[in-house]
């Protein structure tokens, strides 16, 4: 069985670039984002559930999840953000768990943005990596990239895990302050790391 890195990180924080910058080393990657929109997207398997909890209202004209209508809900209403977690989370772990049994390599990397806010993810993974950078750069960064504007951005980093807290559970952090070209190196010395965590497990 593969190894397992979770990788986690703020928003804003690089931790799509630090992801595929692992996977230029093929080392498989998993993102549990990209599974949340999988299972939104039109026929996904989490569409019927979320029209009976929410309504059609919360679907776009194309049958998929209208995300920003459920972001400003969730964020306004912790009930409903739970209740939309609850139909979520479940069907993520276990397209997580299936892929990462699936996989043969020495070992994957998770990508998880919020592992340590939820437990579940505690029995699947290993290891844990966190991308940290300064919250005035997070901010920055998330603004440009996403499209939100500050105060979205602030809302989400405020229901984050505060970095400090975050730094503490990490088992390894690798810094992001600078630019990409600071990232090689460390990404290096973690590969070669991970690669003889994997080994020893087997």
């Amino acid at each position: 069985m593969s190894y397992r890195v979770g990788l986690t990180g703020g928003i804003g924080s690089g931790k799509s670039t630090v992801a595929q910058l692992f996977s230029e080393y093929s080392v498989p990657v998993i993102d549990t984002d990209a599974l949340s929109h999988q299972l939104t997207q039109p026929g996904g398997l989490a569409m019927e559930a979320i029209r009976s909890e929410f309504g059609n209202s919360f679907i776009d004209a194309t049958g998929a999840l209208d995300r920003d209508k459920m972001r400003q809900l969730v964020f306004s209403d912790p009930q409903a953000k739970q209740r939309l977690e609850s139909i979520l989370h479940p069907l993520i772990l276990a397209q997580t768990r299936l892929l990462a049994d699936s996989s043969s390599a020495p070992y994957v990397l998770l990508v998880i943005p919020l592992l340590f806010e939820s437990r579940a993810y505690q029995t699947v993974l290993q290891r844990t990596l966190v991308v940290d950078c300064s919250q005035d750069l997070q901010l920055k960064r998330a603004v440009k990239r996403s499209g939100l504007g500050e105060a979205m951005v602030r809302a989400i980093m405020e229901q984050q895990l505060p970095r400090s807290q975050r730094l503490l559970l990490a088992d390894d952090v690798i810094h992001n302050d600078d630019d990409c070209s600071a990232l090689g190196p460390q990404i290096d010395k973690l590969h070669r790391f991970y690669l003889s965590l994997a080994e020893r497990s087997n």
